[in-house]
């Protein structure tokens, strides 16, 4: 697992982005440099353990979180609320 270590609102941040269903793990990844496995065992450490299991089953195979899987018409991961999300560095580009 990556070494670094997030602070609290980035971890926030990188389990609302995990629940999100547009979100794919690729765009967790551009913005904090953490992968799928990486994003799972940080879910695992941070929600209850029923909470984490919702999560797995929710995710698993859902096209919108893995970008390989997504229709060529969505060419995008930028979410409708992005813009309004402080300290994002997507946003700020």
């Amino acid at each position: 697992m990556n070494t670094k270590n997030f602070t609290a609102r980035e971890i926030d941040r990188i389990i609302e982005m995990a629940w999100e269903d547009r979100t794919p793990f690729e765009a967790i990844e551009f913005q904090f440099g953490t992968s799928e496995k990486e994003v799972i065992k940080i879910m695992q450490t941070h929600l209850k353990s029923s909470s984490f299991r919702l999560w797995r089953k929710r995710v698993q195979g859902r096209k919108t979180k893995h970008k390989k899987l997504r229709s060529q018409n969505v060419s995008t991961f930028k979410s409708t609320r992005q813009k309004s999300i402080s300290n994002n560095k997507i946003s700020k580009r």
